[in-house]
């Protein structure tokens, strides 16, 4: 008797697991065969240049990231905030999410007339179907060479035009493509925001200079300098209001 139970559970489990798969399958294929019907009929409306202008559309998402940070004034924002952060030897105080979040917002502050003469010169008229598309390239393109132009050293600028090996003489920042105005606007940020970080570290060195010295004196040579010293930094940039001055100097640095 327990033996053809066991039969009739196996045989019944058997048949449920094929009803199952076949069921499935049957799904599945008829998943298939209406996506790929879906994908033919957008391929084959005859919009080829539109449904290409969209992969590409869509594939440039992914660098938005990259471009955020490379041709606007995040990368000497950030530099800045974070050296600042080393100088008063508080590890992890204010953290990374802090920092990279008021480098951001402060970005969109110092970015916002660039992409207000954006929107009002290329994307509202591309919208308004006044423009073409590559027009509206052109113009947002235009006005972020203007404004990588106004904060890249001529000196940097000059080293990616002579290492590109062209012999064209760029009349205007509207003539220098984007391969080598970028490169450079990348290094200028980066020896701005470290002369502007070796300012910042003057005096909090001079603390900890000055803590060390006396606890040398003192004889007290277990005692970690850094320690002693981090509540004088502190209230030093309080007392200054380090924030504001930090904060002020970023933003007039790019006007």
């Amino acid at each position: 008797m327990t033996s053809k139970r066991n039969l009739k559970r196996f045989l019944f489990i058997a048949f449920s697991v094929i009803l199952f798969f076949g069921f499935t399958n049957q799904v599945f294929a008829v998943d298939t065969q209406e996506i790929q019907s879906t994908v033919n009929g957008l391929l084959n409306t005859g919009n080829d240049n539109q449904t290409v202008n969209t992969f590409v559309l869509l594939t440039l998402l992914s660098v938005v990231p990259i471009l955020m940070i490379m041709t606007t004034s995040f990368t000497r924002i950030v530099m800045v905030l974070s050296f600042t952060r080393n100088a008063l030897g508080t590890q992890q105080v204010p953290p990374n999410q802090v920092i990279i979040g008021l480098a951001l917002f402060l970005t969109f502050f110092v970015m916002k007339p660039v992409y207000t003469d954006i929107y009002d010169q290329a994307i509202k008229p591309y919208q308004e179907n006044q423009i073409t598309q590559a027009q509206a390239f052109e113009r947002s393109e235009d006005r972020m060479k203007e404004f990588m132009f106004k904060q890249t050293k001529e000196k940097d600028l000059q080293l990616f035009v002579d290492l590109s090996k062209e012999e064209n003489n760029y009349k205007s920042y509207k003539d220098i493509p984007m391969t080598i105005m970028t490169p450079a606007f990348i290094i200028s940020e980066l020896r701005t925001a470290f002369s502007m970080g070796f300012l910042i570290f003057i005096p909090f060195l001079i603390i900890d200079m000055v803590v060390a010295s006396i606890l040398m004196s003192m004889g007290m040579m277990m005692i970690s300098p850094m320690m002693i010293a981090l509540p004088f930094k502190l209230l030093l940039f309080v007392l200054v209001d380090g924030w504001y001055l930090v904060v002020e100097s970023l933003v007039r640095s790019f006007q």
